[in-house]
């Protein structure tokens, strides 16, 4: 190798290094974004099957505005990662056809040496060359080196061949990859172009719903102020319930009753703080569904001037599904209003998981229970087949976004 050829060398070999290192990085990230991709279609299929299952009953147009919404949702964000993963392989194409290029110029050099190297070899293969080289030597020690330089000029047209042989296999191998990530690229693009289409059927459909409502306005904005006005009421009444739990359990712990928040005792301090360690990882109440309705306050998806105010999650599911325990605690109640499904309330130190609209109650107040434990049925209403589930997580009487708490909500 010539002294001029090391820079150069040199800056191939950390070009390379620094395209392995973001090739590690894209690599992670593709896999990241195919999962997110997965979760996706899972929930899009979720959405499907729950819309079959309800396919004869007649829904509300409220109802069907929320399934609409929360498809074209998924749809759209199922497009915006497909589009990421295709612009991350765009990356990595474009970095493999700058590699390629580079393994050619560096390829050209090498077999440029080799061949030099050839044909000085050739010129002095003779053998009576070499011990004439040897003999002319002026002294011992110059014979020696020179004997170490035949040696070692040997052993470096044998690396170089080496070289060139392991340079051609990595060539070969990015040619490869580069096809497959071309072939990759099509995929994606063809995968979203089928999920367009779906999206574009999704809001023609939303599109001639929405335009159905706006004739008769008035008439759905009544009805979603009379939900609110009916959900207000049982959030209120749940809000005196988890007050009257707190003023019990002070009382029982020798506490002052007036205070807004539990009074725990170690057991209790050392419940909620499993709980609060595990906030993001708590299974889902349900075994299947998807949101309808999310945490907070949110303009009305068909009159934007009127709000909706959401104390939990609202969950679609499918006919006889079971509700489990989100996690261990103790039911605090369970609660039987005028015109309202029973709700359960499970205990975890100063946090409450409460779990409303159940056709069914397998549990009672002061039952101890253990994370995933079937607590009830969710109640499927007869008339329009919709399976809807309330979820809500309350510490000290104040709500919290239970998409924060359960693991991928």
């Amino acid at each position: 190798m010539t002294s001029h050829n090391k820079p150069y060398k040199i800056i191939i070999l950390l070009s390379f290094l620094l395209c392995g290192i973001m090739g590690f990085t894209q690599n992670d990230k593709q896999k990241e974004l195919e999962t997110r991709k997965q979760e996706l279609r899972r929930e899009i299929q979720k959405i499907n099957e729950l819309r079959n299952q309800n396919k004869s009953k007649e829904k509300s147009e409220l109802s069907l505005i929320e399934n609409f919404n929360y498809k074209i949702n998924v749809l759209s964000n199922l497009i915006k990662v497909t589009n990421q993963q295709a612009n991350l392989l765009t990356r990595q194409i474009n970095a493999n056809q700058k590699n390629i290029s580079a393994l050619r110029n560096e390829l050209k050099q090498l077999k440029k040496e080799y061949a030099n190297m050839v044909v000085k070899s050739y010129k002095s293969k003779n053998q009576q060359s070499r011990i004439m080289f040897l003999l002319s030597s002026n002294n011992f020690k110059q014979a020696y080196k020179r004997v170490q330089y035949i040696k070692q000029y040997a052993n470096h047209q044998k690396q170089q061949g080496e070289t060139i042989k392991a340079k051609t296999t990595q060539l070969q191998q990015t040619n490869t990859n580069l096809l497959k990530q071309q072939e990759a690229k099509k995929q994606l693009i063809a995968e979203n172009k089928d999920v367009q289409k779906s999206l574009e059927s999704e809001k023609k459909e939303h599109e001639g719903l929405m335009k159905s409502i706006k004739n008769n306005l008035s008439k759905y904005t009544s009805q979603i102020k009379q939900k609110q006005q009916e959900v207000d009421r049982i959030d209120a009444e749940i809000n005196k319930i988890i007050k009257e739990a707190i003023a019990k359990s002070n009382k029982k712990a020798g506490k002052s009753t007036s205070s807004s928040t539990f009074a725990l005792t170690p057991e209790e301090q050392v419940l909620a703080s499993n709980f609060i360690a595990n906030k993001g990882k708590l299974p889902w109440p349900v075994e299947k569904g998807y949101l309808t309705l999310a945490y907070g306050t949110q303009p009305s998806p068909i009159n934007k001037s009127l709000t909706i105010k959401s104390n939990g999650v609202r969950i679609a599911t499918e006919k006889g599904a079971k509700v489990k325990a989100v996690f261990n605690g103790e039911v605090t109640s369970v609660i039987k209003l005028k015109n309202t499904n029973p709700i359960v309330m499970i205990r975890h130190g100063n946090y409450l998981s409460i779990y409303k609209n159940l056709s069914q109650v397998y549990v009672k107040e002061g039952d101890k229970i253990q994370t995933k434990q079937t607590i009830g049925e969710v109640f499927t209403n007869p008339t329009n087949g919709e399976t809807i589930f309330s979820f809500i997580i309350s510490k000290d009487g104040s709500t919290e976004n239970p998409a924060s708490w359960i693991y991928k909500m």
